[in-house]
């Protein structure tokens, strides 16, 4: 009973242990179950094999972030339970569950249960492979660890299988699709911080380029419909497509990490990138662009020359969509995630203005480009009228995002 008590302090402390016993045999005499019966007990020894300093704030960054760290494991139930309170993934003891009450457990009932539980312990193989089929079956994208030759099965079902690179079996590494190379799980929350910022950034440039676009169709459609002088001449667009088009979606694409990326939830595999919000969000940034488009070729077509009017609709909408490159860097607002935060976005409103200013004043570039000489008043038309789609996106933004 005293060995039992001792053993289990051991084990609650999150120390592995090893019983020591011996018993004489002779030479020759064969080695059978039936030996190890009535053995002499020497003594216990307790290993410590403490977790990393930082995965505790790696598992509190995944549950931050809307993902369920579990932990699966051959050591005892009250070995695993201490460790797993130690970094934050256990809460309460009856969140874990050993594998002799798995194997109690039909695969249906281990689906309805399978969230309930923090902890696997003494588990085999096959019940490494029911747990991830469970929580698939959940619905649930299942990333696993692993080193060993029996976790590869398991590493193979799982969504995103991660081997040890340092400590990993060439088996465990050949049925996984991702190597940690340091053998260290909060490498693993970076990449995921890495992944969810790569796909924000292709999200938001697609979203910078189709909502220009749309802008520049709703334009045309307006003067096909009221039946008005075509606004834009084709190398308008092609200068606009090539130009303030390309430098701020690649500006878009190297925003540095959002602060808030890894407290957002996970999205849904299922859900297309173009759905009804984004698709929203394209047609009225669209219109915002288009509204300030139009309003300055109503004002060219008032001076009565076409050419003004459509270099006034040429000038905003490009100057009007290389403003929106920073509206489209984020759902937050500019002032929030910071204004000079990514400075190639800067580099590209730069090189769009000084291009566009070229080809509105340079002799040799008026003619190629078809655009007539505006006054100082058209300009400044322009100007204004060209931020009116980012003030109205970040005044949205910062009444209406943050608070939520």
């Amino acid at each position: 009973k005293k060995i039992e008590e001792v053993n289990r302090d051991f084990s609650m402390n999150g120390l592995r242990v090893l019983a020591i016993a011996y018993k004489e045999i002779k030479q020759n005499q064969t080695i059978n179950v039936e030996i190890e019966r009535d053995l002499i007990f020497v003594g216990l020894i307790a290993m410590m094999d403490p977790p990393r300093k930082e995965s505790k704030s790696a598992v509190e960054s995944c549950i931050k972030a809307g993902i369920k760290p579990v932990m699966i494991t051959g050591d005892h139930k009250i070995t695993a339970t201490a460790i797993a309170k130690q970094i934050g993934i256990l809460n309460d003891p009856s969140e874990a569950i050993e594998g002799h009450e798995i194997e109690g457990l039909t695969d249906q009932q281990l689906q309805e249960k399978v969230q309930d539980f923090s902890v696997y312990a003494r588990v085999t193989p096959e019940h490494k492979i029911r747990i991830v089929k469970a929580w698939q079956e959940k619905g649930n994208v299942v990333a696993m660890t692993g080193d060993g030759v029996n976790d590869g099965p398991a590493l193979k079902q799982a969504d995103i299988g991660v081997a040890m690179g340092i400590t990993g079996t060439e088996v465990a590494k050949d049925a996984s699709s991702m190597i940690l190379t340091d053998d260290n799980f909060s490498t693993i929350v970076k990449a995921i911080s890495n992944g969810r910022s790569l796909y924000t950034n292709i999200k938001n440039a697609i979203l910078f380029l189709l909502s220009g676009n749309a802008g520049a169709i709703f334009v045309v459609l307006y003067a096909t419909v009221l039946g008005l002088p075509v606004p834009f001449a084709p190398v308008h667009l092609l200068f606009i497509n090539l130009l303030t088009d390309s430098l701020p979606a690649i500006a878009i694409g190297l925003e540095p990490h959002n602060k808030n990326t890894m407290k957002d939830k996970p999205r849904d595999i299922h859900t297309p990138l173009l759905n009804k919000t984004f698709t929203t969000q394209v047609i009225l940034e669209g219109l915002l662009i288009a509204i300030a488009t139009i309003i300055a070729f109503r004002i060219g077509l008032s001076t009565g020359d076409t050419q003004t009017a459509s270099t006034m609709a040429f000038a905003t909408l490009c100057l009007s969509r290389l403003v929106h490159g920073f509206n489209s860097r984020s759902k937050e607002s500019i002032f929030t995630i910071g204004v000079f935060s990514n400075l190639y976005t800067w580099l590209a409103f730069l090189i769009g203005f000084i291009c566009l200013h070229l080809v509105l004043f340079v002799p040799s570039l008026t003619g190629v480009f078809e655009v007539a000489t505006l006054s100082g008043i058209q300009l400044g038309y322009i100007y204004c009228l060209s931020c009116m789609p980012f003030l109205v996106n970040q005044w949205y933004k910062v009444l209406f995002v943050r608070s939520k």
